[in-house]
C-alpha cells in the first residue's frame, strides 16, 4: 500500500500532535494528574482543594501548561480531520459520517479552548469558583474528551480494518 498525499498529511499532523502532547506533558511534569482531576470534578470544593494542594512551583507549571495548550487543540483537530480524509480514500465514508467527524473534531478543539480559558480565569479568580462554574467547565471538558476519543476510536477501527484487509491480501499474494 503506497502512501498517498492524504496519508502523508495524516502522518505529519499526527506527529505534530504527538510532539505537542509530549511538550504539554513535559511542562506539566508531576502535576499532569492534576489536569485530569480538575477537568473531571463537578465540585467547587474539590476544585479549590486540588489547586490549594499544589506547591507554588507546581502551580506555576500548571499555569504554564495552559499557554502551550492554546496550540494543542488545533493539532488534534487537524490530525483527526486528516485521519478522516485518509480513511475515506481507503474505505469511503458516507457524507454524514464525514460531516460528523469534521464537526466533532472542531467541536472538541473549540471545547478545549473554552476549557483552557475557563481554567486560566479560575486560577486567577478563585473567588469565582462555584459549583455552577465548575460543573459547566467540567461538562465542557468531558464533552471534549468524548468527541475527540470518539473520533479517534472510529478512525482507529476503520484503519484497523483497512490494514487487516491489506495484510490478508498480502499473505494470499494478491495485489491491490
Amino acid at each position: 500500500m503506497a502512501l498517498t498525499a492524504s496519508d502523508r498529511r495524516l502522518l505529519g499532523s499526527a506527529a505534530v500532535f504527538v510532539v505537542s502532547q509530549a511538550n504539554v506533558a513535559r511542562v506539566l511534569g508531576s502535576t499532569a494528574p492534576t489536569v485530569g482531576a480538575i477537568q473531571t470534578t463537578f465540585s467547587a470544593d474539590k476544585y479549590r482543594k486540588i489547586l490549594d494542594n499544589l506547591q507554588p512551583e507546581d502551580l506555576q507549571r500548571y499555569r504554564q501548561h495552559y499557554y502551550w495548550d492554546m496550540v494543542h487543540p488545533l493539532t488534534f483537530a487537524i490530525a483527526l480531520r486528516a485521519g478522516a480524509r485518509s480513511l475515506d480514500q481507503y474505505r469511503p465514508l458516507s457524507a454524514g459520517t464525514r460531516r460528523t467527524l469534521a464537526v466533532a473534531s472542531v467541536a472538541a478543539a473549540a471545547s478545549d479552548y473554552v476549557e483552557n480559558i475557563a481554567g486560566l480565569y479560575l486560577l486567577d479568580h478563585r473567588d469565582r469558583i462555584d459549583d455552577t462554574t465548575v460543573r459547566a467547565a467540567s461538562t465542557i471538558s468531558v464533552t471534549k474528551w468524548a468527541l475527540a476519543f470518539g473520533c479517534f476510536a472510529y478512525l482507529s477501527q476503520g484503519f484497523l480494518r483497512v490494514w487487516t484487509r491489506a495484510g490478508l491480501r498480502r499473505l494470499r499474494g494478491e495485489k491491490g
